[in-house]
């Protein structure tokens, strides 16, 4: 069987994993750092296509980037350029970050609608309004956004949606504006907490990130820093769930175990024995566990949409019957199809999925069709009976470095062609 990851199932996983830098964290420190003027130096950062693609469009810009093992150096003071680059900017979601720290430098920007994932609409609507509350000057136009010069001003915003990204893109640009900024109905999630803490490192005055009120005083000089981001707590968590569906005995470490407290709490619902440290977290898994009954994802710290497709396939091979709610992304389910290939018992009704489990999957020839389905698709795989084919690794090397090196670590079968 011929595909991207090559998965033979049935071994347990066991052992330890280590945990690099989120993903979710490092891209937006990677925006940030333009506010300096001098060398940002970013610790144990993963190495992935989305954080490599960051990378360029800053180098685009003028910046001096480059990598040296896990530590990423930035060198802000050439950028030369407020417009990001067309075809980059459409390959990442994240790119839309760079909007505020841009505008933040240069008082103007220009950039493509960004791309990422097919997951659901995520429009970029909260990001513009929030920009515009601070003053600035918006087109759309022709497939590009662009910002007409302007001073940016302190405002008082409140955002309709506690948006990660809007959260992000609005502290980075009220950092610079003039006066103070309040951004009311805030993302509570650990990356806007982490952002909060390296603006600060870089002289920036911001207060509040992790409750639902942020408060950002506007400075007029920031300076580089030397900063680790946190833990990637999606990554740990799919190390946790691909140990439940194997019966396996993992450990995940340097991650804070209340980063991921959500995904524990619903491992501990299906019958798995968790022992949490300072800073690692093991499960122990043995035997068919138990059903979920609901879940339902939510804004942090509810339990993360980035989660939702993993859990869906633990839930596929669970005794009893799960009902998952899909509330932040309208279009998340796209590895269902997938798994039912497998033999997974699974009904979609709009945001609803209804998951009768089965005794076992059997391995087959499938499809990654996003990044965390596939990740999905791959943890099912380790459980199936036989091997199983997953195409579309490219999505799932965005966000996991080398999957199936910590994989095989761990005791399992799997290669990537």
């Amino acid at each position: 069987m011929v595909g991207d990851y090559v998965v033979c199932g049935g071994k347990r996983l066991q052992g330890t994993v280590v945990i690099k830098g989120a993903k979710n964290a490092v891209l937006p420190l990677l925006a940030a750092s333009l506010l300096a003027e001098d060398e940002v130096v970013l610790e144990n950062c993963p190495q992935l296509a989305d954080v490599e693609n960051m990378l360029s469009i800053l180098r685009q810009l003028g910046c001096g980037a480059r990598r040296q093992g896990d530590t990423l150096l930035i060198d802000t003071r050439s950028a030369n350029s407020y417009e990001m680059p067309e075809q980059l900017s459409g390959e990442i979601r994240s790119s839309i970050f760079l909007l505020g720290p841009i505008l933040g430098r240069f008082g103007q920007a220009v950039c493509a609608y960004p791309g990422g994932c097919e997951i659901g609409l995520r429009p970029i609507d909260l990001h513009l309004s929030g920009l515009r509350a601070l003053h600035a000057d918006i087109e759309e136009s022709y497939g590009k956004i662009r910002c007409h010069p302007a001073i940016l001003q302190g405002a008082s915003i409140h955002l309709d949606y506690p948006s990660v990204g809007a959260t992000e893109n609005i502290m980075m640009a009220a950092v610079k504006a003039i006066g103070e900024t309040t951004l009311h109905n805030a993302a509570k999630e650990p990356e806007i907490e982490d952002l909060q803490n390296f603006l600060n490192a870089m002289g920036a005055d911001v207060h509040g990130a992790g409750t639902d009120t942020i408060v950002i005083r506007g400075v007029t000089r920031m300076h580089g820093v030397h900063y680790r981001p946190i833990a990637d707590r999606i990554v740990a968590g799919t190390f946790l769930v691909a140990a439940a569906m194997t019966g396996g005995d993992v450990t995940v470490k340097d991650i804070c175990p209340r980063h991921i407290a959500a995904v524990t709490a619903k491992l501990l619902e299906t019958g798995c024995t968790l022992k949490t440290d300072a800073d690692s977290v093991r499960i122990l898994a043995d035997g068919r566990l138990r059903a979920l009954q609901r879940l339902e994802t939510l804004p942090y710290p509810g339990f993360p949409t980035d989660m939702q497709a993993q859990m869906f396939a633990l839930s596929c091979i669970t005794r009893g019957t799960t009902v998952i709610s899909e509330n932040v992304f309208e279009s998340r389910y796209r590895h269902a199809a997938e798994l039912v290939r497998m033999g997974a018992n699974v009904t979609i009704r709009d945001r609803l999925a209804i998951i009768t489990g089965v005794e076992y999957l059997t391995g087959s020839e499938v499809q990654a069709a996003d990044l965390r389905g596939g990740a999905a698709l791959v943890m099912a795989g380790l459980a199936a009976r036989g091997t199983t084919a997953v195409h579309g690794a490219r999505y799932i090397d965005r966000g996991y470095e080398h999957l199936e090196r910590s994989l095989q670590e761990l005791g399992a079968n799997i290669i990537k062609r």
